[in-house]
């Protein structure tokens, strides 16, 4: 491991004990503990942007050798205050395991912006005060100009191909709690807002160039079969993915399964026809198939977009940006869609939490709640330029756009005091669960994501990690086997031909014969349970109590209005008894709170002592 400390300029290489690894993985279980080795004892009174906060970014073993390179990030999270493993599409994890290291662990705050430059063995902390306040773009082409000239000339073997890196934007600048790490132009380590981490230590980009091998593995005759089932496999399993991305699924979500947002979740279900991917003349396609590093799935589009007289080069959206910049915000034309997606993108958002928040302002406004003297315009569902218009106001935190910039959660309760309302008359209008945006995915309808998705999800609203009974339920989004992909450090798409396919790649790289109970009953139940304690552990300006804040939010038990399953929603019981019996199966008492059985049986060293604090603070025996 690499550690950085931006305070002092100080850098220097720390070795993990082997046994981590083996209990964690890497990525999202590793950066968990690693956090809590860190600062666990001080965790509640521990600020997400004061500089004791790391800023964890990891590899996982299968980083590197197994199709779809990603990178994990983690920190104490800004929106929850507690922990998620955040991974982006990047080669920065490639670049870091040639450069010889598994992660790097930031820590400190640099006194003015700059970005980290890590080239095999030399590791530079350089100024980026040119590229503060640019937007994600402009950052790509200043640290390319910066860079490559001098990779040219040290490069052995002819012209180099261009350093992989992450940056934020202004978002993430100027602290807005729905701020993401981005990368390509397109590409985001979204939720958890640890774009808003870096801008707290005044860091602009990580870039990263290594010219060594990849670690040697156990068995690499095994190894090549499995890339080679997998590059022949995965195209077939998914071949509508690699011709439209996710971007086909708002007729598939909308349509059939009655699960998009529509106008903030107000409804789940549409019947128009023109909002779709599978039109070809929305786009001018540059790349009709954009992959990361040895993908054979290529669900990344590159496109140029003409708008009025503007013309943009963007990605064509996924599926959870078309719906929250889209019906969620009364906006079913894709060129607008995809425009106001590349306006939030650029300043460096979370375009979930951001269209979250966009869709619950417009919302207020329509009731009443906020008005054209709070915002200074009118906000109306489909008026795409004053979504943009808002958008600029977060990101630079002027006027209405300072509470907005706290999240959807936090701006809800100071909008209340402002208005000089009760919290709960305007947190019904919230769609989020632990301060984090509830993912593109409803549970009204029964058709798409469980009941309790988010209720027990240790990652709030994370509709990639989302909780699921039984603990072994085959989706890749169950986050039992979400924590798998997300410590191996893998692309969940790249698994389409089954979980077996990684274990049996962790068994050729690493040589441990980690098997799927033992995944089930150990090593998730480990990761989940640490992240589960950080996440009630929390402040220091939110805690979560279980009895209140394990539960949907309101509008998810409102009948619903239209569709197929018109009235249809869940029952309070039945989420009470849900989420019990998921407690239990993880080895929790009947609040969500791991008992100290479970921590020490689970080898947790040191933790008991946060589940006593826990349990202190709720006043619970």
């Amino acid at each position: 491991m690499l550690e950085v400390d931006l305070s002092s300029g100080a850098t220097k290489v720390v070795d993990l004990r082997r046994d981590l690894y083996r209990k964690f993985l890497g990525g999202r279980g590793l950066g968990s503990w690693i956090l809590w080795e860190r600062i666990g004892e001080r965790w509640s009174s521990i600020d997400a942007l004061s500089p004791e906060n790391p800023l964890v970014i990891l590899t996982g073993p299968l980083t590197g050798y197994i199709a779809g390179v990603r990178l994990a990030v983690t920190g104490k999270s800004p929106q929850s205050g507690g922990t998620v493993g955040s991974t982006i599409a990047s080669e920065v994890g490639l670049e870091l395991k040639t450069s010889g290291y598994d992660g790097v662990v930031i820590t400190g705050r640099s006194k003015d912006p700059v970005y980290l430059f890590i080239h095999d063995d030399k590791v530079e902390i350089r100024d980026a005060s040119k590229m503060w306040g640019k937007g994600i773009r402009e950052t790509h082409k200043l640290i390319l100009r910066d860079v490559l000239p001098e990779l040219r000339k040290t490069s052995r073997y002819g012209e180099p191909k261009e350093p992989a890196m992450i940056y934020i934007g202004p978002a993430g600048e100027n602290l807005t709690r729905i701020a993401a790490i981005e990368g390509k132009y397109a590409h985001a380590a979204a939720y958890g807002s640890y774009g808003t981490v870096m801008g707290s230590k005044n860091l602009k980009a990580v870039v990263v160039k290594g010219s060594g091998p990849l670690p040697p593995v156990y068995d690499l005759p095994k190894l090549k079969e499995l890339i080679y089932k997998a590059i022949e496999l995965v195209p077939k399993k998914a071949p509508r993915l690699r011709i439209w991305g996710t971007g086909q699924g708002p007729w598939r979500y909308g349509r059939d399964l009655s699960s998009i947002p529509v106008r903030n979740w107000q409804e789940e279900y549409w019947e128009k026809d023109t909002y779709s991917q599978y039109d070809l003349e929305v786009y001018d396609w540059v790349k009709r198939y954009w992959a990361d590093y040895g993908c054979p799935l290529c669900c990344m589009k590159v496109t140029v977009l003409h708008r009025g007289s503007e013309t943009v080069i963007t990605d064509a959206p996924d599926y959870e940006l078309l719906a929250y910049e889209g019906s969620n915000l009364g906006i079913y034309d894709v060129r607008d869609i995809a425009y106001l997606i590349w306006c939030g993108e650029e300043l460096g958002f979370d375009m979930i939490n951001a269209g979250n928040v966009l869709g619950f302002t417009a919302e207020l406004f329509e009731k009443g709640i906020l008005t054209k003297d709070d915002i200074g315009f009118e906000v109306r569902w489909g008026d795409v330029e004053s979504f943009v218009r808002l958008l600029k106001l977060i990101a630079n935190k002027e006027g209405i756009g300072k509470i907005l910039a706290e999240g959807t959660y936090r701006a809800a309760l100071k909008i209340a005091e402002m208005k000089g309302l009760r919290a709960e008359e305007v947190l019904k209008y919230a769609v989020q669960a632990k301060g984090i945006a509830i993912g593109a995915h409803g549970v009204r309808s029964g058709l798409d994501y469980p009941p309790i998705s988010y209720v027990s999800s240790v990652q709030g609203g994370d509709h990639q990690s989302v909780a699921m009974l039984p603990l072994d339920a085959p989706p890749i989004v169950n986050e039992v086997w979400a924590s798998l992909a997300d410590s191996a450090v893998i692309c969940q798409f790249n698994v389409l031909g089954g979980l077996d396919f990684i274990f049996d790649a962790l068994r050729a790289v690493t040589g441990w014969n980690i098997t799927k109970d033992e995944w089930v009953n150990e090593t998730a139940r480990r990761i989940l349970t640490l992240q589960r304690i950080l996440l009630l552990l929390g402040g220091p300006d939110v805690y979560w109590d279980p009895r209140i804040h394990d539960d949907n939010p309101p509008r998810f038990y409102e009948p619903l209005p239209s569709g197929p399953k018109k009235g249809q929603a869940p029952k309070k019981e039945d989420i009470e008894k849900l989420k019990r019996d998921y407690y239990a199966a993880l080895g929790w008492d009947e609040y969500g709170i791991p008992t100290v059985e479970t921590v020490r049986k689970l080898g947790l060293t040191g933790v008991e002592r946060a589940v006593a604090e826990i349990r202190r603070r709720l006043g619970i025996q």
